[in-house]
């Protein structure tokens, strides 16, 4: 016996020329359903992908985007801390040198200014290309933002409680 179901059930007379050519067309209408799904399915699986690859390229970009808002913001509050609490009268004729990025830089100062930045009142900032002088709260304000900021701040010295030479003062003519 040879040949297919069909043949075989044709020759026994179970099913006709009619019903075999009915079935026929049926499982090739259902293969070709079967093609146009999985190529439909592919589609919306390509389609997913790149959707979601977006999604995530949108979500670094907007991250880019809000860190560089930080950044401006966080500038712009430095700004305005040191514009609003700048001094401004400071110049005299003593010289204070500080060093910025290894380079030696010097403002002149009065003298109760230079003393007040030799003793951590006040600091040194550099704002663009200029330098300006704020006190140490402000400063360290500023440094919570940006230490890059702050060019010189002395800590102020703490008077140690057990100095056992607190009492003896240094002669002011003493020569080394």
């Amino acid at each position: 016996m040879s040949g297919s179901l069909l043949d075989q059930l044709k020759k026994s007379g179970l099913v006709d020329e009619k019903k075999a050519n009915k079935a026929q067309k049926a499982k090739q209408k259902q293969a070709k359903k079967q093609r146009q799904n999985r190529v439909v399915d592919e589609g919306k699986r390509l389609l997913q992908q790149q959707h979601a690859e977006k999604v995530k390229r949108d979500q670094a970009l907007n991250l880019q985007r809000k860190n560089e808002a930080d950044k401006k913001a966080i500038q712009a509050q430095i700004r305005q801390l040191v514009e609003l609490n700048q001094i401004t009268d400071y110049d005299g004729n003593i010289a204070y040198n500080f060093t910025d990025k290894k380079i030696i830089k010097s403002i002149h100062l009065s003298e109760l200014v230079h003393k007040q930045l030799s003793q951590g009142r006040l600091a040194i900032v550099k704002l663009g290309d200029h330098y300006k002088l704020v006190s140490s709260t402000v400063a360290a304000k500023i440094a919570q933002r940006d230490e890059t900021i702050i060019i010189q701040c002395s800590r102020p010295q703490p008077e140690s409680e057990d100095d056992g030479y607190a009492d003896y003062k240094v002669p002011d003519d003493l020569m080394w």
